[in-house]
């Protein structure tokens, strides 16, 4: 799933694996860069974080051999980036066929 290939596929999914050890199957809305770095926005399409319209975001990455992997984001600062650069996104109206802005925003 390279940024290449992400920008001409529809529909991508990711099955994340949180710290409980539940899984909970993404909607992958998008890979984005800030400052650099690129990062990934999850959607869950079921359970209550699809019920509030929590997004997760994290570092996304390509190893060697092209392969996609993801890094939890460590600090605050990080975090508050890159949230920044997606919410720029979501205000750009570029999925609002996938985010209720207004469930997103609260």
């Amino acid at each position: 799933m390279g940024k290449e290939q992400f920008e001409e596929d529809e529909d991508l999914f990711v099955t994340l694996t949180l710290e409980d050890d539940s899984e909970v199957e993404c909607l992958v809305v998008s890979i984005f860069e800030a400052e650099g770095k690129d990062y990934i926005a999850l959607l869950p399409t079921e359970g209550p974080e699809n019920e509030e319209g929590e997004v997760f975001l994290y570092r996304y990455f390509e190893d060697e051999d092209g392969e996609p992997g993801l890094d939890n984001i460590e600090s605050e600062a990080e975090f508050f980036l890159a949230s920044q650069a997606f919410d720029e996104l979501v205000e750009e109206g570029e999925y609002d066929e996938i985010i209720d802005e207004e469930d997103y925003l609260h």
